[in-house]
C-alpha cells in the first residue's frame, strides 16, 4: 500500500521539492499552501503522515499540530515538522503539541524518505 503524505508549506519551491522527492520515493503526495489549506485538505486526503512548516500565514505549524491532534480520526497520525527553525524551545513546543519529529531545511532526500518510512505503518 502506498504511503500518503500531506505536505504543508507556504513556499511553492519547498512544496515542489517535497512533491518531487517524495514521489520519487514511492509516496502519494498532496500539498497545501498553509495551515488552513492543509486542514481543509486533511479529511479528503486522509494521509498516513503530515509534514508541516512552522512559519506560515493564516495558520502556523503549531496551529496545524494542535488542530490535527484535536481530531479523533487523526489524533495518532505522525506529524513531521520541516522548518528552517532550529531553536530548542520551538522543538520542545512542537513535541509537547504532539509532533512526531523535527527536520531542519534544507532536507536530505534520503533521510526524509527514511524517516517517513520509519514512522508510518501503511
Amino acid at each position: 500500500m502506498t504511503i500518503k503524505v500531506l505536505a504543508i508549506d507556504d513556499s511553492r519551491t519547498i512544496r515542489e521539492m517535497l512533491r518531487h522527492t517524495l514521489t520519487q520515493g514511492g509516496f502519494e503526495v498532496h500539498v497545501a499552501e498553509d495551515g488552513i489549506d492543509g486542514m481543509e485538505k486533511l479529511p479528503q486526503v486522509a494521509p498516513d503522515v503530515v509534514i508541516t512548516d512552522i512559519n506560515m500565514p493564516r495558520m502556523d505549524g503549531f496551529g496545524v499540530i494542535n488542530a490535527i491532534r484535536a481530531e479523533a480520526e487523526f489524533a495518532g497520525m505522525p506529524i513531521l515538522v520541516l522548518t528552517t527553525e532550529s531553536a530548542q524551545d520551538l522543538k520542545e513546543r512542537a513535541r509537547n503539541s504532539g509532533a512526531t519529529g523535527w527536520i531542519v531545511k534544507p532536507f536530505d532526500d534520503g533521510k526524509l524518505i527514511g524517516t517517513i518510512r520509519r514512522i508510518t505503518v501503511a
